[in-house]
């Protein structure tokens, strides 16, 4: 575990050092947002580009890979969920509650970071998990929380599904690529050299700005973002484990990538929904700011553990 942590240990190196910069006012909030944007639109989407169009639609799914990550997540989601509602809280606040015990930095963090400590064949089953993550869960959230507030599910609802899919340039720019490997069209040289040197700059800039935007999140309700942390770090992992292992007999590397991937903690993509429909922001950034910085140790056990079942 040592030697993993230690290769682990640069890339919340630069969270630490965003972090610092966001704490000390250097970067502000206004630079981490223009910069988790370039980030997201261009930086992050021209690495998943560039991946997804070297793999075939074939070799991405694997419907034991999906049944089992879907089987996990969904026992850790309801497990968080009748928690929340057991304190009676709103179920709008439940649904985003099983949200951050489910859903992990895996575009930001998981790609960059995975990719380099377990070779970038692992980059087809995380895309796998995060498309899992966006299509399922994401969708399931907005359901209940619009089809609450609304008191009906209605296509008004569908349409802000699939408009949100639509705007999702991680979504358009795996499919993107998917697409361009199934027409085998070839990749002019100096456009793939672009995607290399646009998407090259994912890694640094996307770490940097989980640190910036960790330096304005609050680390209020202390006990319920510790709880959420355990879930996410912890519950959700091993979950995982059980399923792919055991359940459905994921191949061995394959498993060990979407059991890394589930160990990540809260993605800010989550607070991005919770802010934007006012259902308990401040409880997520707590559990974001809590799980990341107790990641440190538990990613790094994780993945030592996971190494060991395909080496």
């Amino acid at each position: 575990m040592y030697e993993i942590f230690l290769k682990t240990l640069p890339f919340f190196t630069l969270i630490g050092v965003g972090y610092i910069s966001g704490v000390t006012r250097f970067f502000t909030e206004e630079a981490t947002a223009y910069l988790t944007k370039f980030v997201f639109y261009f930086a992050l989407s021209a690495m998943l580009f560039r991946f997804s169009s070297n793999l075939s639609l074939g070799d991405l799914f694997d419907w034991n890979f999906v049944f089992a990550y879907l089987l996990g997540s969904v026992v850790v989601y309801l497990l968080a969920g009748v928690v929340a509602l057991y304190r009676r809280v709103l179920i709008t606040e439940a649904a985003i509650e099983a949200q951050c015990s489910i859903i992990g930095n895996v575009g930001f963090l998981g790609i960059p970071m995975l990719a380099l400590l377990m070779g970038e064949a692992a980059v087809g089953y995380v895309m796998m998990v995060l498309a899992i993550d966006l299509l399922v869960f994401g969708s399931i959230v907005v359901m209940v929380i619009v089809g609450t507030r609304d008191g009906r599910m209605s296509l008004g609802i569908i349409r802000v599904l699939i408009m949100g899919l639509l705007k999702n340039p991680m979504i358009l720019s795996i499919v993107a690529g998917l697409l361009w490997a199934v027409f085998s069209l070839p990749i002019p040289q100096p456009v793939n050299e672009f995607m290399t040197i646009l998407g090259s700059a994912a890694t640094p800039g996307a770490l940097f700005a989980i640190g910036a935007s960790l330096a304005s999140k609050s680390a209020e309700r202390i006990e319920v973002a510790g709880w959420l942390s355990i879930c996410k770090l912890i519950l959700h992992p091993a979950a995982i484990a059980f399923c792919a292992l055991y359940l459905f007999e994921v191949e061995p590397y394959a498993a060990a990538v979407m059991i890394a991937a589930s160990a990540l903690p809260v993605a800010g993509n989550v607070y991005i929904q919770a802010q934007h429909y006012g259902v308990a922001p401040q409880r997520v950034s707590a559990s974001i700011l809590v799980s990341t910085a107790f990641s440190i140790v538990t990613v790094s056990a994780v993945i030592a553990w996971v190494s060991a079942l395909y080496v």
